[in-house]
């Protein structure tokens, strides 16, 4: 089954041809920057299963986990679509936002719950990592 999407204006459109690996709720300071304030759903996918069109611009930044990101969006909308790393080359990390449908997967965890506000709403039916998920 194909999942599809892309950014809030239409110019970038995906579509992934594999079933999701895992979800999760990330707390880090990084994605508190991305929601907004609140934690970022996102969902993984084998890289080579991901197809885009349209331009995605890319962000390098240093994870709170001291990997080094690149972070993809829209550079006409702004609408953050995905991620990837140096140290899970094989992986590509989709924003549940970006998803045509992003109830096709609800989170299965919730990490960096350490660095998640005070008033943070955490999912008490869900495994807790205060930092990155071991696996």
């Amino acid at each position: 089954m194909a999942h599809e999407g892309g950014c809030l204006c239409g110019a970038v459109r995906f579509s992934i041809d594999a079933a999701p690996l895992t979800a999760r709720r990330c707390w880090c300071r990084l994605c508190q920057y991305l929601s907004a304030g609140g934690g970022t759903v996102n969902v993984i996918f084998p890289r080579e299963a991901l197809h885009l069109t349209g331009e995605v611009r890319w962000h390098e930044d240093v994870a709170d986990s001291g990997n080094a990101m690149q972070r993809g969006f829209c550079p006409t909308c702004g609408t953050s679509l995905l991620s990837r790393t140096e140290v899970r080359p094989h992986l590509v990390v989709v924003r549940a936002g970006a998803l045509d449908d992003p109830a096709r997967m609800a989170p299965q965890m919730e990490i960096w719950t350490e660095a998640a506000p005070d008033w943070a709403v955490l999912n008490p039916a869900l495994p807790h990592h205060p930092a990155q998920n071991p696996q």
